[in-house]
């Protein structure tokens, strides 16, 4: 039988990635939750993931930018992108959302992530 855990998520320590950019997250073998923080003017960088990622926006708004296309995403509302798909993402203001990945991100829990923090692969 798999370890089942419960967690509080108050209780989990958010990461401060850049000046514009924090994230907590919780993951089990298969699936991770994240709940990120941008400020306005927050840019996270094109890259692309193994992982299907669902995005949905809490509080304020991202703007992706997918295949030569711009998609805004409100509050409320949830993106959904699939593997491999290259994909960029700036905050036109202040903005709380939830990303939903499946596979777990390895990059994050290994800390592999320098497109996040603002440093060239």
């Amino acid at each position: 039988m798999a370890d089942v855990k419960k967690l509080s998520w108050n209780s989990i320590e958010s990461e401060k990635l850049s000046e514009t950019l924090s994230r907590k997250f919780v993951h089990g073998d298969r699936v991770m939750v994240a709940e990120i923080r941008l400020k306005k003017g927050a840019v996270v960088p094109e890259h692309h993931h193994e992982s299907e990622q669902l995005t949905w926006v809490l509080n304020g708004e991202l703007v992706f930018e997918i295949g030569g296309k711009k998609i805004s995403v409100k509050s409320g509302e949830v993106l959904v992108i699939p593997s491999n798909v290259p994909h960029k993402a700036t905050s036109p203001v202040d903005t709380l959302e939830m990303d939903i990945f499946s596979p777990i991100r390895m990059d994050w829990i290994n800390k592999e992530d320098d497109y996040l923090r603002g440093k060239q692969a």
